[in-house]
């Protein structure tokens, strides 16, 4: 979340409404519009109270698919490295491609998928290393039971490496449906006009303006955190950061140069592919 902006929004609407208070006050009786102020506030407190509870069901369904996507995140960065691990006992064939493409499949999902989840274009496009992968797993063949061990337990890693990668991406398009939207923004809309019918000519500038803004900044304000939780992966403070995967890539970088891995890679920094197999 960009703080300056979100500020920025919440200090204007917080004017704006407190301008139209402000201009509808000047019109207003002694007393507000309401002659029967008790019964104008338990019609208030329904009215806030059921967005209140909206708001709450609402930021948990975005707050669990935000923790998901960072859960998948670190997830599918630990598989990884444990994957690299698996094919060290793989036969020596394969060793080097497998390992060389879980190294450009990290740097694929730092450098070119996680761009395309901020700016929610990822969609449903395949990794092409996971792929590539794959295709290298066909052509093993184990042979002693060390292989074999490895063989299975890396088609059970890949499973998994695809559930994480599955809910990292889930959440970068969002969970809330558009009508939630709808119904939230109406529900602020409907307190923002009910709170007009309780300016009142007879209290001080300060007291009305105050009573607008407060309830206008906090509604802003949550509105504001349920679209950040909603979009987890949008540059700013807070927004999930490919940072398991990164560390998991210098971590498998380091245990090449241990283990003598002197092969060279099938991409580049970025992920992109730099020969033919």
């Amino acid at each position: 979340m960009n703080l300056v902006w979100a500020a920025l929004v919440v200090v204007v609407c917080a004017s704006l409404a407190i301008a139209l208070m402000l201009f509808v006050r000047r019109t207003a009786p002694d007393g507000s519009y309401f002659h029967d102020g008790d019964r104008a506030s338990g019609v208030f407190g329904v009215l806030a109270t059921g967005f209140s509870v909206l708001l709450g069901l609402v930021v948990v369904l975005a707050f669990t698919s935000f923790d998901a996507s960072r859960a998948g995140a670190e997830t599918e960065a630990l598989l990884l490295e444990q994957q690299f691990e698996t094919a060290q006992f793989m036969p020596p064939r394969a060793r080097a491609d497998l390992v060389g493409g879980l190294l450009c499949y990290g740097r694929s999902v730092v450098h070119q998928e996680w761009p395309r989840m901020e700016k929610g274009t990822q969609g449903d496009a395949l990794n092409p290393w996971a792929l590539a992968l794959f295709r290298t797993l066909r052509t093993v063949e184990p042979r002693t039971a060390a292989e074999q061990t490895a063989y299975d337990k890396w088609l059970d890693q890949r499973a998994d490496r695809e559930a994480a990668r599955t809910a990292r991406i889930h959440g970068a398009v969002g969970v809330i449906p558009t009508p939630l939207w709808v119904v939230l923004f109406t529900i602020a809309a409907l307190i923002l006009v009910f709170m007009l019918f309780f300016a009142d000519s007879g209290e001080p500038a300060l007291v009305q303006a105050t009573l607008m803004g407060t309830v206008v900044a906090a509604v802003s304000s949550i509105l504001l955190v349920i679209a950040f939780l909603d979009h987890p992966f949008s540059p700013g403070v807070g927004s999930l950061r490919p940072v398991s995967m990164q560390r998991t890539l210098r971590v498998i970088d380091d245990e090449r140069q241990a283990l003598g891995h002197v092969a060279a890679l099938p991409c580049d920094e970025q992920g992109d592919a730099t020969r033919t197999k």
